[in-house]
Order: structure tokens, then C-alpha cells, then sequence
């Protein structure tokens, strides 16, 4: 399979998404399987499209929360953190280090 076939198979299943979607979920879709021939099959493409939905969902709900905390700490002296607030920071790395993984198609790093 070409990414152009599944660029087309993905704009039947989701005939509404505007071609930066479609590219993009060409790239999460051949990052979640080992080989892009798999997604010839029906069963395994909707397999890989709920299993990438789910993490990109959570991946995106993860992300939403993380912003929220590091604008409230952003608003803090840097000077004064506590404990807390430098986990908080260690923590946006890991959402971070998973949000880039899903686009290269490399396991999150450990932090």
C-alpha cells in the first residue's frame, strides 16, 4: 500500500478532513503498524484507526491538561519553586516526549 492509497481510503472514511488531517493521519497510521501492507486489510486498518485514535485522544487530553498547569506556573517566580512545581515541569516533558513519539513512530524517551 502507497500512502497515496491510504491517503484516499482515509479520505473515504472520513470524507469531511481537510488534507493536513488526511496527511496526518497517514503518518500516526503507518507509525502504528509494522507493515504499511497490513492496512490493505480492512479489519487492520480499522484496528489501527481506533488504536490510534484512542492515543492520539489521550495524547491530546494529556496535553490540554499539562498546558493549563504550565501556564499557571509561568505565572510563578521560578526563583521560589517548590517540589511540586518542578515535577510539574517533568511531567510536560513526558506528555511532550509521548506527543513526538506518536509522530516519529519512536517509543516515548524515560525522564
Amino acid at each position: 500500500m502507497t500512502c497515496k492509497e491510504l491517503a484516499s481510503r482515509i479520505e473515504t472514511i472520513q470524507p469531511s478532513a481537510l488534507p493536513r488531517e488526511v496527511a496526518r493521519l497517514c503518518l500516526l497510521l503507518t507509525n502504528h503498524v509494522e507493515n504499511m501492507e497490513a492496512l490493505s486489510d480492512e479489519a487492520q486498518l480499522a484496528d489501527a484507526w481506533k488504536q490510534t485514535g484512542l492515543r492520539l485522544q489521550a495524547a491530546t487530553d494529556q496535553h490540554a491538561a499539562m498546558t493549563q498547569e504550565l501556564e499557571q506556573l509561568a505565572q510563578s517566580d521560578p526563583k521560589k519553586f517548590t517540589p511540586d512545581q518542578v515535577w510539574v515541569l517533568v511531567r510536560a516533558i513526558k506528555v511532550q516526549s509521548q506527543v513526538l513519539s506518536l509522530y516519529v513512530g519512536q517509543p516515548p524517551i524515560d525522564v
